[in-house]
């Protein structure tokens, strides 16, 4: 039997009056999908979560067009993400740290009042023609602060969830964290490439700074809680390494960060979908924003299915092979010249994607102890989050030597061959039977 560290503590703040409604939930059936939603916190997590994803999704759509509309090189959408990834990594550690030691919420609020902030940035080059005179590099530094920003935003966010929350509810709250997160993926591109095509950049960044607006307002509705209790005698610097230390020692940990940081690196095709839609699929800023929205609506459809039917038995293996599915969909989807076949490689994607960050985002709450979740989560956000901006920038380095389409082929075959090594190298991972910790027989 695997089971979670020991030590953890129960999540500072859950005795308080704020969190009634939460132990009220934790009496309802654990196997009941609408438990979580009834705890009030969590719904007003959830929909700034919502709301601040819409933004960063609209965003995307438009600053990836006008910024291969500048450069007509597919490694300029590349910088993009290796713009923002750099600073998000720089700071990864002491965010972290920070995060362990600080109310949450007094990080949350300032960095989406921050993330606000570059949107009217956005806005204000958009609109006054400054783009035309200095090219994308406005938008590169823009994109810099955003990733520090999200550095912080991201351990924060995934500690604050576990303190208003019961422990028995992590796996729902995870799943319909996916449901939230997906959702807003599949409207956020279509909506962003609707209102870019039709009404130009202008209106879509106004679109967005309405949205993280909104996000920020419903930050500010989530109850505070206290920081986490801090461990006697620890030194910063025990401090700010306590997360890799704790990962590097939890092979189960270990093994799902890194299956997904590999798919995410090698096999990711989004930061080319302009070069697809554009060269390949003859689509505009329409048909962009449908194919950004295709992972998600499948993800979103996907997660829906795991609230009412949860992973279950076999879950390590189930992690296996929905990233297998996922090296296998980019493949496919480099290979296709058909718009809509196109389309529903990249949903059954996003679907084998939800099953794996459904099942990791569950195992890191199980897994992690209240007062490291910080400081894991940004471990984490080095891995994955990072790996989302840092494979971008690898995708471009690729398509720019092997030329687009077999740069997407080639990834595809590297997430397969990674999780072939997953399987043989990580027998723990392999045999996790449910999401409580119980293991298969050896």
């Amino acid at each position: 039997m695997i089971k979670p560290d020991s030590n953890e503590t129960e999540p500072a703040g859950n005795t308080d009056a704020a969190t009634a409604n939460a132990a009220s939930a934790a009496k309802t059936d654990a196997h009941d999908p609408y438990a979580v939603l009834r705890v009030k916190d969590f719904r007003a997590f959830s929909l700034m979560r919502l709301f601040a994803t819409l933004g960063i999704q609209v965003q995307s759509v438009v600053v990836a067009w006008q910024v291969y509309d500048l450069t007509h090189d597919p490694l300029s959408l590349g910088l993009i993400g290796l713009s923002e990834a750099i600073p998000a990594i720089a700071v990864a550690l002491y965010a972290g740290h920070l995060a362990d030691r600080t109310v949450r919420k007094k990080i949350i609020v300032p960095a989406l009042l921050m993330l606000l902030l570059c949107s009217l940035a956005l806005f204000t080059l958009t609109m006054t023609k400054r783009l035309a005179l200095f090219g994308a590099v406005p938008i590169y530094i823009i994109f810099f602060i955003v990733g520090l920003t999200r550095g912080f935003l991201t351990p924060s966010t995934f500690g604050l969830l576990s303190q208003i929350i019961p422990r028995n509810l992590y796996a729902s709250a995870a799943t319909w964290n996916s449901v939230v997160w997906q959702s807003a993926s599949v409207i956020g591109p279509a909506f962003g490439g609707v209102i870019f095509g039709f009404y130009g950049a202008g209106i879509s960044y106004l679109v967005d700074i309405v949205l993280i607006a909104i996000a920020l307002g419903f930050a500010l509705w989530v109850s505070a809680r206290p920081a986490p209790v801090r461990q006697a005698g620890e030194s910063v610097l025990e401090s700010l390494t306590a997360g890799i230390r704790f990962v590097f020692s939890n092979q189960i940990v270990l093994s799902a960060i890194s299956l997904d940081l590999f798919a995410v690196l090698f096999g990711g095709a989004v930061a080319m979908l302009p070069f697809f839609a554009s060269e390949i699929l003859t689509t505009g800023p329409q048909g962009l924003g449908l194919l950004r929205a295709a992972p998600a609506l499948g993800a979103g459809l996907m997660a829906v299915a795991l609230t009412f039917r949860p992973v279950g038995k076999h879950a390590g293996r189930k992690l296996l092979y929905a990233v297998a599915g996922f090296g296998v969909c980019m493949i496919l989807f480099g290979l296709s010249r058909n718009f809509y076949l196109s389309l529903v490689i990249l949903a059954a994607s996003g679907a084998f994607d939800s099953v794996s960050v459904v099942i990791r985002s569950t195992l890191l709450q199980l897994f992690t102890p209240d007062h490291l979740k910080g400081r894991v989560a940004s471990v984490n956000s080095m891995f994955i989050g990072s790996s989302n901006e840092i494979g971008a920038f690898e995708s471009g380095v690729v398509a720019r030597l092997m030329g687009v389409v077999p740069s997407v082929v080639f990834g595809g075959a590297m997430t397969l061959a990674v999780v072939g090594v997953a399987a043989f190298r990580a027998p723990q991972l392999r045999r996790l039977n449910r999401l409580t910790g119980e293991a298969l027989p050896a």
